[in-house]
């Protein structure tokens, strides 16, 4: 990869306004006053966000490929990936477990639904119309489908259309197929792709410098139609849901850190700029090269972040799978519902499967959830008009919380199978390496 360049902590530093943090959290604040004070001129700023969004995703498949091929071609031992993609997964289903049992226990010890009292037939279907069609393609589909929907029609196809599994899973082949070739040919090829990766990561920093423009539009659009008072009536989910996230972040992720020898608030703090991103974006997207790179610096072996935190963006989503259970088992308080054990244990089953995948579907969330429900027929599905008015800020905590457990899940298998330098990401954690992803 490209040759990284580090900067001591010393009594040098640069400007406090020229700092990606407090340039985001700026506009973040900005956008804020604008969507209070102007509500129409700042739902016009979307545009902001959109454009942001898109630069992001024109360079998101590329970089992927060529990282996951350079990491697997660099790694020499064919067995060594084969492990870390098993050790990965592995840790990714114990993890989603716990997140699913997290949202359900949490919504059975605060409740967030009862006293609502809904009556199911008052609500209106109209309002799920948007995602019917996601949904319907969701329906009867099993694990077969969704294995099967991995491989892509063409690697143009999956490139084109942004799909990061389908990219990871033609990356993976070639990559393998890279190194079994080896030789001048193979170095040749290797080389040029590990030049074409320093080109996009430079093309990345660049894109990074309108992080705050793209926060800007997202919080503006976001307060100026949605307004504070879209949280009154289902505030206590919200703020549950929120909760919920900061007890797994800190609490399970930040043990499972510890076990690591890394502290989870250092760790936060590092990635302070690209969280704020993605809160704002309600998108992870948003910040995936960037996070790329800066595991990278920390110390984390660049064959094991290509692999683990594409792979992570479909079958690692934390956030997301304790919004599953808290979701359905809100709807069910909401509307009266009785659940059994027997529910109970169907729900956290199939929201295992349903949860895989989610990322990158419009709607994703009401869309997996509807999917989910279907499985649980005591709970009306309509219910899920509930919660559409507030998805969008539930959404901006799902991103987040998702983001933080797959660079987490990546941290951990490096340590796992010894890819991780503990004195650098210690150093970089302590402040004593400055690292900026807008250098390239």
């Amino acid at each position: 990869m490209a040759t990284i360049t580090t900067t001591t902590t010393t009594s040098e530093r640069k400007p406090l306004y020229t700092s990606l943090f407090v340039q985001v959290l700026a506009a973040l604040v900005l956008g804020i006053v604008l969507g209070m004070a102007t509500p129409d001129f700042a739902v016009s700023l979307k545009i902001l966000s959109d454009a942001f969004l898109k630069l992001i995703s024109m360079i998101v498949a590329p970089i992927v490929f060529c990282v996951v091929v350079h990491g697997i071609a660099g790694a020499g031992d064919l067995k060594k990936v084969g492990r870390v993609g098993v050790k990965a997964l592995v840790y990714f289903e114990v993890m989603t477990t716990v997140a699913l049992v997290v949202g359900l226990l949490l919504a059975f010890a605060f409740g967030p639904g009862h006293g609502m009292n809904i009556d199911p037939s008052t609500l209106d279907a109209k309002a799920l119309s948007t995602y019917a069609g996601n949904a319907q393609k969701l329906k009867g589909e099993g694990i077969g489908t969704f294995l099967l929907n991995i491989i892509p029609t063409t690697s143009f196809d999956a490139l084109s259309r942004n799909d990061v599994l389908q990219v990871l899973f033609f990356a993976i082949l070639f990559g393998v197929s890279l190194a079994l070739v080896g030789g001048e040919k193979g170095e040749k090829v290797a080389g040029m792709i590990d030049a074409v990766s320093t080109v996009l990561f430079r093309t990345m920093g660049l894109i990074v410098r309108v992080a705050p423009l793209g926060v800007l539009g997202a919080v503006a659009y976001t307060v100026g139609k949605y307004g504070v008072g879209s949280l009154k009536q289902l505030v206590s989910l919200v703020m549950l849901f929120y909760v919920s996230v900061a007890i797994f972040v800190l609490g399970v992720l930040g043990g499972v850190m510890a076990l690591a020898g890394l502290n989870i608030l250092k760790f936060l703090s590092y990635l302070r700029e690209e969280l704020t991103i993605v809160l704002a974006t309600a998108s992870s997207d948003a910040v995936l090269p960037q996070i790329m790179r800066k595991l990278e610096r920390m110390g984390v072996k660049d064959s094991v972040v290509g692999l683990v935190i594409p792979t992570g963006y479909s079958f690692n989503l934390d956030a997301f799978s304790i919004y599953l259970t808290l979701a359905v088992v809100f709807i069910a308080q909401a509307t009266n519902t009785p659940l059994s054990l027997g529910d109970l244990l169907l729900v956290l089953g199939v929201s295992l499967i349903t949860s895989k995948g989610a990322h990158g579907v419009p709607g994703s969330a009401i869309v997996i959830l509807a999917a989910t429900l279907n499985a649980v027929p005591s709970i009306p599905a309509i219910g899920l008009v509930l919660v559409l008015s507030v998805d969008w800020f539930i959404g901006m905590a799902r991103a987040v919380g998702n983001l933080i457990g797959n660079c987490v899940a990546t941290v951990v298998v490096a340590s796992w199978e010894g890819d991780l330098d503990r004195a650098k990401a210690q150093k970089v954690l302590d402040g004593g390496e400055v690292v900026d992803v807008t250098a390239g």
